[in-house]
């Protein structure tokens, strides 16, 4: 009886052994599913979310909403995004000049802001494939004889702080006053003030057809606007590639565009 007893208490605690073994082992699996629902093999500023950043100032790709929420192409862009990486958009609204040292240093996972790609900025960040294509126009008021950049020597041009538009007019000006909106540079210029703004073509159609007083002028290049993460994390970046990949494939790049532009911009010019 003794032995019996004995027998039956081993097959008991061989059982717990075991039950425990198998909850240890669901526990582990749930928390592996957890980690990579949660993004974590991105190394993300936040488990769950993917972080990107905008100006919220630069109309119809990023404003602000009286909400405090940013809305337009740019973060459109950013929420599928985020969709396709399985993740919760998080947008954060930061001054355009800063966002590219945000995403270096990791405040920000990503910058969907409209940034172009250029040698500079790849030494600080790196760039997905490009999500949509645009260049920079001059823009001055009706009564101007300004046709070309050639054409703003000398004169005052006014630009958007930490843009590429900066370089142009360096090229030709001494005289350059940043704003950090190219829409406020647009609005003043229609105001009377500077002899012309470079910015974006298609920023300066919106505002145009916003009422401002303006008129554009010479075409001074095409580019490419990508998506920038930091330079550590490439496995965010291929994810990223790959949803923008997607995006292009099933239309949605495409739609999101003519639902603000009216036109495709996320197709390569030929």
């Amino acid at each position: 009886m003794k032995k019996l007893s004995i027998s039956l208490l081993s097959v008991i605690m061989i059982l717990l052994l075991a039950a425990c073994g198998s909850s240890e082992s669901e526990e582990s699996t749930e928390d592996q599913n957890s980690d990579s629902q949660g993004g974590s093999e991105y190394n993300l500023v936040e488990d769950g979310k993917f972080t990107f950043a905008a100006s919220g100032e630069f109309n119809p790709f990023s404003t602000t909403s009286a909400s405090g929420e940013m809305e337009g192409f740019d973060i459109d862009v950013g929420n599928a995004i985020a969709e396709e990486l399985g993740l919760e958009p998080n947008q954060q609204k930061f001054k355009f000049a800063s966002i590219v040292e945000g995403v270096k240093t990791g405040r920000f996972d990503a910058a969907v802001a409209s940034h172009t790609i250029t040698p500079e900025r790849q030494e600080e960040v790196d760039f997905s494939t490009p999500y949509y294509y645009s260049g920079a126009q001059v823009f001055v008021r009706p009564d101007s004889d300004v046709e070309s950049l050639d054409d703003l020597e000398g004169k005052e041009i006014a630009v958007s702080k930490g843009s590429t538009y900066v370089e142009f007019a360096n090229q030709v000006t001494d005289k350059v006053q940043s704003y950090d909106s190219d829409v406020v540079a647009l609005q003043s210029l229609d105001k009377g003030r500077h002899d012309a703004v470079i910015t974006d073509f298609l920023t300066g159609k919106e505002a145009i057809g916003k009422g401002l007083n303006i008129e554009g002028k010479e075409m001074i290049e095409r580019s490419e606007q990508a998506v920038a993460v930091a330079k550590d994390n490439e496995e965010l970046l291929q994810a990223v590639n790959d949803a923008i990949d997607k995006l292009r494939e099933d239309g949605t790049l495409t739609e999101i565009s003519e639902e603000y532009f009216g036109e495709d911009i996320t197709t390569e010019p030929e």
